[in-house]
């Protein structure tokens, strides 16, 4: 008897459960919540294929071929889009959802974009142009809204870059479109950097441009073609300013380093040639004028003595 009425007991609560899960979420409408919890697992499973199959064929049939990793990348996450897309599709067709009766919620979903998902959407879209245009890459030295790192990753919602500091910052694709964004290696890896140098005035010119083209040539990062180029900027307060301008490819990643590595050698040529870096100078005038001498006197007690004389002209 025991066991009887446990079977009926757990036979109810299933049928309960049947039916709520097969009660229309809409008056008359296909959509129950069974379908709904149904689908919903489907397309997990079917969002996990994807990105498996995107890997597959970026990695292994895409990475056998001459393809860049920018142009694999674009083609698996098309690929990934496109597969999603037509797997929904399916997938409410099998469950038996007629999609005529989606339009109420696609009305929805419509609004909301409007209204809340802007942001996203325009990251989404922004991503798209990012991957068809390609004004960045994966490996690109960038820098946008006070960001300076290496693009690792582009995704459909945003952009991962990793810094010097290996610190990885999150970076929303609509950035790329509105703000001003400086890309260091989009056409090749060679940069041209310039380094302000500042000697008394009392060294020559010339002798200043051979002590820094010394000084280049020591630097194992700087390129021997182009040349390396001094320039004469201008007579500043206190020194004459050059430049030395010099081209490298291996500094791209690191620019501090780069340019610590020209001021030692700098240093080292300007004290071979016995150029010396001034200190600011300043010129001071002092007029003379009237001197007033004031002269204090007391008494043992403290008490005030005689008032000051007049003032002395000097």
């Amino acid at each position: 008897m025991a066991t009887e009425r446990v079977t009926a007991t757990w036979e109810e609560g299933l049928q309960q459960v049947r039916a709520v899960l097969d009660t229309p979420l809409m008056k008359d409408s296909q959509i129950t919540l069974g379908k709904l919890l149904f689908v919903a697992l489907l397309l997990l499973l079917l969002l996990l294929v994807s990105k498996i199959l995107k890997s597959l064929l970026e990695n292994r049939i895409l990475g056998r071929s001459s393809m860049d990793v920018n142009t694999r990348t674009v083609i698996g996450t098309l690929f990934q889009y496109v597969f999603v897309v037509v797997g929904f599709m399916i997938i409410l067709q099998s469950t038996g959802i007629d999609l005529t009766t989606l339009t109420v919620i696609a009305g929805a979903v419509g609004v909301g974009i409007g209204l809340g998902l802007q942001e996203v959407f325009n990251n989404f879209v922004s991503g798209l142009i990012i991957l068809f245009e390609r004004p960045i890459k994966i490996g690109d030295r960038i820098e946008v809204d006070e960001v300076n790192g290496s693009v690792v990753e582009i995704r459909a919602r945003s952009t991962t870059v990793l810094t010097n500091d290996n610190v990885a910052i999150i970076i929303p694709n609509s950035k790329f479109m509105t703000e001003n964004v400086t890309n260091w290696t989009f056409n090749d890896r060679r940069i041209r950097f310039g380094v302000p140098v500042g000697v008394s005035y009392d060294s020559k010119p010339r002798e200043v441009e051979k002590a820094l083209l010394e000084a280049a040539g020591k630097v194992d990062a700087i390129l021997a073609e182009p040349k390396p180029k001094v320039w004469f900027r201008e007579f500043g307060d206190s020194a004459l300013i050059f430049e030395l301008r010099a081209w490298t490819d291996e500094m791209v990643q690191n620019r501090g380093e780069f340019i610590s590595q020209v001021n030692y050698a700098i240093h080292q040529s300007l004290m071979e040639h016995d150029i010396r870096i001034p200190f600011p100078q300043r010129d001071l005038h002092v007029k003379s004028g009237a001197l007033r001498v004031i002269q204090i006197t007391g008494d043992e007690d403290g008490a005030a003595g005689s008032p000051p004389p007049e003032p002395v002209s000097g």
